[in-house]
């Protein structure tokens, strides 16, 4: 039950490298290979079950083979078992580079000597993901290794950075954002005067959009002001963004859900699921081997976890086939409509259909995505929760997220609209009452600015 449990909850990727582990690690589990017989039905091909289609020398290699691999339960000298484990590794994405080992490339372009490189790589590895330094040069220096006497003083390492700047990145090591903008800037042009005062003075008034009191401070127009906020938002914020190498995280979904003759087809994505079966070969050598001995023991125990194994991953896609099939007769109005239409739903109600523990429901759909007609989304994404309209229609919670999104969008940008009066057109248009509070919270939750920070001047 265990094991069942841990392997409902993998992903469909996590599901498939599991597989290629216990296919490396039993000998009692191979692929099965299936093709159409004349009559439709499927027949495995490969070995024969047969003992009259094994050869005695086979079988006594493979006997000899599996003595001399007892301690670690191991098959070796398997070719095909080399073969899955070179594609594994040759499939296997590439670890992304460091934001410091990209920079200690760079620095491979300049031209220090000993000491002023260690100075340098010293800094580098300080350096936090934005590309600052969190500590001051002084608590720097007292910890900085350099090749021979006397120590490293925060002078040697302003003048290491300073070089790394020019070489680099003008904010790098930057302590703050403020100081990251002004480093960017040049302090002899006077076309960025006003630039350099509000990225000094205003970075708190930039972000509420309070625009009129930057103008009033600083004796500009807001027409300047927004020209000058347009060259702000051309400044690089975080000089370590464009080093080193972010990984893209992988989505392959569980379940596909296919508009076929009028209906909705939900079923499992299989592509990354090996057909597995018991090994008819492994069989016949337990057949062979002699009653009481360590060969018959150790056989007997793969056979029991390759059995337990292959249960527990056909209970995995039973489950989680049912439990998709019911979520989306509830959820069919999004299936036809989108994320207005997705209704109310909780995993209770899908576990007492199904016939499950929630706890099941739960770790079913944990980290497994669905592939529809709308677009790839978390199986967690359905279940949600809702209110009532007027009408006494249920609603759920992220449509009223999409209906309050758009109400910001068709907003007049000069005239934005409180969250109080979001949840009054709610009210009058779609029926659905929640208060201000819950509208500031699903506003929130979608990255909205308040009403002042959307005003435009």
């Amino acid at each position: 039950m265990i094991q069942a449990m841990k392997i409902l909850q993998l992903s469909a990727l996590d599901l498939e490298a599991r597989i290629e582990q216990e296919l490396a690690e039993n000998p009692m589990l191979e692929r099965g290979e299936v093709e159409p017989e004349g009559d439709g039905e499927p027949r495995e091909n490969g070995k024969a079950e047969s003992a009259e289609s094994e050869e005695l020398g086979r079988v006594l290699d493979t006997l000899e083979r599996i003595e001399r691999d007892f301690s670690d339960g191991r098959r070796a000298g398997d070719p095909e078992d080399g073969d899955r484990k070179l594609q594994a590794l040759q499939n296997t994405p590439d670890v992304p580079r460091s934001m410091a080992e990209a920079l200690i490339e760079e620095l491979a372009m300049i031209d220090f000597d000993d000491r002023k490189h260690a100075i340098a790589e010293a800094l580098i590895f300080s350096l936090d993901e934005r590309g600052y330094l969190a500590e001051p040069l002084e608590e720097l220096a007292a910890d900085c290794p350099v090749p021979e006497p006397p120590p490293a003083t925060p002078e040697e390492l302003a003048a290491v950075l300073s070089r790394l700047r020019v070489a680099i990145h003008p904010s790098l090591g930057a302590r703050d954002l403020r100081e990251a903008l002004l480093l960017q800037l040049d302090e002899e042009d006077p076309g960025q005067r006003l630039l350099r005062k509000v990225v000094s003075d205003h970075l708190d008034d930039v972000q509420a959009n309070r625009l009129p009191r930057i103008a009033k401070e600083t004796g500009a127009s807001i027409e300047e002001v927004k020209e000058c906020l347009e060259d702000l938002r051309l400044l690089d914020p975080m000089p370590g963004a464009d080093y080193g190498e972010a990984q893209a995280q992988v989505i392959h979904p569980d379940v596909v859900v296919e508009y076929r003759d009028g209906e909705y087809d939900v079923r499992l994505d299989r592509e990354r699921t090996p057909e597995l079966v018991l090994s008819p070969s492994y069989r016949k050598i337990l057949e062979e081997a002699q009653k009481g001995d360590e060969v018959e023991g150790w056989l007997k125990k793969r056979l029991e976890s390759a059995r337990w194994f292959l249960e527990a991953v056909r209970q995995r896609q039973s489950t989680l086939l049912r439990i998709a099939t019911v979520l989306f007769q509830h959820q069919r109005g999004f299936l036809d409509k989108g994320i207005p239409a997705l209704k109310p739903l909780r995993m209770q109600e899908i576990a007492d259909e199904v016939g499950v523990h929630i706890s099941t429901v739960s770790r079913a759909v944990a980290g497994k995505y669905a592939q529809t007609p709308r677009g790839i989304f978390p199986l967690k994404f359905f279940f949600t929760g809702g209110t009532t309209k007027g009408t006494g229609e249920a609603t759920s919670q992220v449509s009223i997220q999409q209906r309050i999104k758009e109400l910001v969008e068709e907003e007049d940008p000069k005239s934005p609209r409180s969250d109080e009066e979001l949840a009054k057109l709610l009210y009058e248009r779609d029926g659905t009452k929640i208060a201000r509070r819950t509208v500031t919270k699903y506003r929130k939750l979608q990255d909205i600015p308040s009403s002042s920070q959307r005003k435009a001047y």
